[in-house]
């Protein structure tokens, strides 16, 4: 009875967030500390229920049982007052402890109040993202990626550059359809909406490359719209910034509803949606 839950929880899992039977206790971001305790204290309450219920019922059983000498049907009852109400309270207090936990760390996770050191505008579209630096003034532009099962498919997907223990503050848009900006190494996911501007922070805590995916089935091509995530030194994200504009992706990506979007005064390579530095079209 175990076994499938265990094995319905990891089919979720890949191998960023998932270490042996659980996701890693590695300090990735400063939330994913409290997720993991959220998410571990869940199962362990929810094991604990079971092993109680199970215990009752199989006690049930034995105590219960038709003996050889019984006779007849053993005796009806149709009401136990004090019974009814133990089994329904004990049910509304656990919903109720459990509601407060994840409220408070849902609250926390979705607090925005503190001021960010960077903000980065993230654009989702059929079947690709873009991602505007807005502090730098500079954007990465991504295109859909093709799953051939041939290596280096990685090379041609968008990459997210971070800077290692500071505060980002995504903003998060759509141009057509709901998508979902899912980092699963952060351990935590955002809807993308049309006409929507969501927002959350994060602090990443520590470098390496990381796995992003849209996380809603926005369409065909749900499966290829896949990006990386970079969280490196202030000095390697500073020197990026700069190899972007040098290589003249000055600007920020238009965010409106539309897929025919064109800079004024001319395209920009591989982009299809864009909006000039001196406002949108």
């Amino acid at each position: 009875m175990i076994a499938l839950p265990v094995l319905a929880v990891l089919s979720g899992c890949t191998s960023e967030t998932a270490t042996g039977w659980m996701p890693s206790t590695h300090e990735t971001t400063n939330q994913t500390d409290r997720i993991l305790n959220l998410w571990v204290g869940s199962w362990i309450a929810a094991l604990l229920v079971g092993v109680l219920v199970w215990g009752l019922m199989l006690w049930c059983v034995v105590a219960y049982r038709r003996r050889r000498d019984d006779v007849g049907l053993p005796d009806q009852v149709r009401y136990h007052v004090p019974l009814e109400i133990l089994y329904t309270i004990i049910p509304l207090i656990m919903i109720a402890v459990l509601y407060v936990f994840t409220w408070r760390d849902d609250a926390a996770i979705a607090d925005t109040s503190a001021t960010p050191d960077l903000t980065i505008g993230v654009v989702g579209k059929q079947w690709s993202w873009d991602f505007n630096y807005t502090d730098n003034d500079v954007y990465e532009t991504g295109v859909q990626a093709e799953l051939n099962g041939k290596p280096g498919v990685e090379a041609t997907q968008p990459t997210l550059y971070l800077p290692v223990n500071k505060r980002v503050e995504f903003h998060l848009y759509s141009r057509d359809v709901i998508h979902s900006f899912w980092i699963s190494a952060f351990l935590y996911k955002m809807d993308v909406l049309p006409g929507v501007d969501n927002k959350f922070q994060v602090i990443p805590k520590r470098e390496g490359t990381f796995r992003g995916k849209c996380a809603e089935l926005c369409g065909e091509y749900h499966s290829e719209m896949l990006f990386n995530v970079k969280v490196v030194s202030q000095a390697e994200y500073d020197a990026h910034m700069a190899a972007l504009k040098t290589a003249g992706n000055v600007g920020q990506l238009d965010t409106n509803l539309g897929r025919e979007k064109t800079p004024k005064g001319g395209a920009v390579p591989g982009a299809t949606h864009f909006v000039s530095e001196s406002g949108n079209n």
